[in-house]
């Protein structure tokens, strides 16, 4: 049974996947489909190695899959022109058509596979900006004093106290 799926992503857990679910079922339903499966996750698309990516290669391989819908290209990896070319591939190569609601372009086009390829570039230039911008924006922080990162969840005393009570042979918890 080939069925019709859809692949949500969002980098942070503060993040929410409604924007992109909203959107993939609109276009969908404009084209007569109904998903009949999510593949949702909650991490960077740095990596290829994601779960629900993982899920939904190992359905496709199987057959399970007729066509994926994606909100954006990004939304499925972000490592480059080599991964992502790779990975529609495969998909397509296992009888999966996949349709991306946002980027605006036919993934089964003549000019398909170069417009792809800045897509996977433009895509990966996005990932090493945010690097950046966070980088900097630590180096700022650390500048002027600040510390980066999540506050601390125990004061100097405790941390103190903490540190008497290992010497002394207790384990940390």
């Amino acid at each position: 049974m080939h069925r019709t799926a859809a692949y949500i992503r969002v980098s942070s857990k503060s993040q929410d996947h409604a924007t992109q679910k909203a959107a993939i079922e609109r276009a969908a339903s404009a084209r007569g489909d109904s998903i009949a499966a999510w593949y949702a996750e909650k991490q960077s698309a740095k990596s290829l190695a994601r779960a629900e990516l993982h899920r939904l290669r190992n359905d496709a391989r199987a057959g399970a899959l007729g066509r994926l819908y994606v909100f954006r290209l990004d939304r499925l990896t972000r490592s480059g022109i080599r991964d992502t070319l790779g990975l529609i591939e495969e998909l397509q190569r296992h009888g999966v058509d996949v349709v991306s609601v946002a980027d605006g372009f036919d993934l089964n086009g003549t000019a398909a596979e170069v417009v792809l390829a800045v897509m996977a570039w433009a895509a990966k230039m996005e990932r090493v900006a945010i690097n950046e911008r966070i980088a900097a924006a630590r180096e700022r922080v650390e500048s002027d004093g600040g510390r980066w990162g999540r506050p601390r969840r125990m004061g100097r005393d405790e941390v103190e106290r903490a540190a008497d009570m290992r010497a002394s042979g207790r384990t940390v918890r």
